[in-house]
C-alpha cells in the first residue's frame, strides 16, 4: 500500500494540462451590492403623505372606538342573564370589538412603516460594543436617528393616536375581569364572596345521587364494580338555565365510583363516608377547575386532562401527580331506606382550585 500512495502521489505531482486542454478558471462571487433606491409616491407627493398621515390616524382612532364598542357590547348584553341570546351576543360582539381594535392597531403601524417612516437604505457595519462613553453616546445618537427617520416626535397626531388605541385596546380586557367578581346585593348577598360560594353546595343531607344529565337517582345496587358514574344531585335536573342551573352543577358535580372495600384506605373520621366500596369526589379539579373525568380502573387514578393532575381514590383522592395542591373534596354518602345512594351532607370544604382565602 506504501508504494501505491507514492506512486499517486508522484503522478500528481507530475501531472501538467495538454496543449490543446482549456482549463476553467472562475472569479470570486461579486458583491452585487444595493439595488437602485426607487422612490415611493409618498416620498415625491406631499398631498399622498398627507393622505398616507390621515390613514394612520384614523385607523388607531378606529381602534380606539373599537375597544369602547367592546366595553359597551359587555354592558348591553350582560352575561349574567342567563338567556343564550345574550350569552350569545355578549361572546359575538366583545370579540369582535376587541378583534377590530388590535387589527386596526396592525394595520396602522405596518402602513406607517411602508408609507410614512424613511426608505433610505442604510449599511451598519459591525463593530465591537463595550461600556464606553462612546458607544454609549453612539447609541443615544441611533435613538435620535431612528426618532427623526420615522417622524414618532414630529408627527404628534400619528404618535398620540397610537397611544389611545394602545392604551383603550387594555380597557376592554380589564373589563371582562368584572364578571370574575360580581357585586352583592339583596338578593345575593354572598355574591361577591369566592369562600362562602365554593364552601357551599346543593347538596344536604339525604338529597339522593342522581345520574348527569337525566336526573335518575342511583341505586348502590346497580352499581358494577369498577364503575364510574357523573352524578348531579337530584332535584338538579328541575332547574332551568335562568334559575342558575350552570352554576350550581359547576359546583355540586360528582364522581362516583365502586371498588371493594378492602381496598380504601380511609381515615377514622371518614370510614363512614363510603359505602360498600363506594366513594364520591368532587369532580372538579383542585388546580384550575377542570372537569376530573378520566377513570383508569385497575390502578384506581382519576386524572385530569388539563394539566395532568392525578388523584387516588383508594386514598382520599389524594395527590400523586401535577400541579393540584390539594385532594379532591370528598361527598360523604350513604343509602336511603330503599337503596337509593343519598348525600350525608354538603361537602365539608370548598370545591373548585385551591386559593388564599379558602382556609
Amino acid at each position: 500500500m506504501a508504494h501505491e500512495d507514492d506512486a499517486l502521489e508522484h503522478e500528481r505531482a507530475s501531472w501538467k494540462p495538454s496543449p490543446g486542454l482549456a482549463v476553467a478558471v472562475t472569479d470570486p462571487v461579486r458583491n452585487p451590492e444595493l439595488p437602485p433606491h426607487r422612490e415611493r409616491m409618498t416620498d415625491k407627493d406631499p398631498a399622498a403623505m398627507k393622505r398616507a398621515v390621515r390613514t394612520v390616524y384614523t385607523l388607531f382612532y378606529l381602534s380606539v372606538a373599537a375597544s369602547i364598542w367592546a366595553v359597551a357590547a359587555y354592558m348591553l348584553f350582560p352575561i349574567e342573564s342567563g338567556r343564550i341570546i345574550d350569552i350569545r351576543n355578549n361572546n359575538l360582539f366583545i370579540g369582535l370589538g376587541i378583534g377590530l381594535a388590535l387589527l386596526a392597531i396592525g394595520i396602522g403601524a405596518i402602513h406607517w412603516t411602508k408609507a410614512i417612516m424613511s426608505d433610505k437604505e442604510h449599511i451598519e457595519p459591525r463593530h465591537a460594543t463595550r461600556g464606553k462613553d462612546s458607544t454609549r453616546e453612539a447609541s443615544v445618537q441611533a435613538f435620535r436617528d431612528a426618532n427623526e427617520e420615522s417622524g414618532f416626535g414630529r408627527r404628534t397626531v400619528i404618535r398620540n393616536s397610537l397611544f389611545a388605541a394602545l392604551a383603550a385596546s387594555i380597557i376592554p380586557g380589564l373589563t371582562l375581569f368584572r364578571g370574575l367578581a360580581p357585586e352583592s346585593s339583596p338578593d345575593h348577598p354572598h355574591a361577591g364572596d369566592p369562600v362562602f360560594l365554593l364552601s357551599h353546595t346543593m347538596w344536604k343531607e339525604g338529597m339522593r345521587l342522581a345520574h348527569d344529565p337525566e336526573g335518575t337517582p342511583i341505586r348502590a345496587a346497580d352499581l358494577t364494580l369498577g364503575s364510574a358514574v357523573h352524578v348531579i344531585p337530584e332535584p338538579l335536573a328541575e332547574l332551568s338555565h335562568h334559575d342558575g342551573y350552570l352554576e350550581e352543577k359547576a359546583k355540586a358535580i360528582v364522581l362516583l365510583m365502586r371498588l371493594l372495600p378492602e381496598q380504601l384506605k380511609e381515615t377514622e373520621d371518614r370510614a363512614d363516608w363510603s359505602y360498600n366500596g363506594i366513594v364520591a369526589y368532587s369532580k372538579v379539579c383542585t388546580h384550575v377547575g377542570c372537569p376530573v373525568a378520566l377513570y383508569e380502573q385497575q390502578t384506581h387514578h382519576l386524572l385530569c386532562p388539563c394539566h395532568q393532575s392525578q388523584f387516588d381514590v383508594t386514598e382520599g383522592a389524594k395527590v400523586i401527580f401535577g400541579p393540584a395542591a390539594r385532594p379532591l373534596p370528598q361527598l360523604p354518602i350513604t343509602v336511603d331506606d330503599e337503596g337509593y345512594l343519598i348525600a350525608r351532607s354538603d361537602f365539608t370544604e370548598p370545591v373548585g382550585p385551591s386559593f388564599w382565602e379558602r382556609h
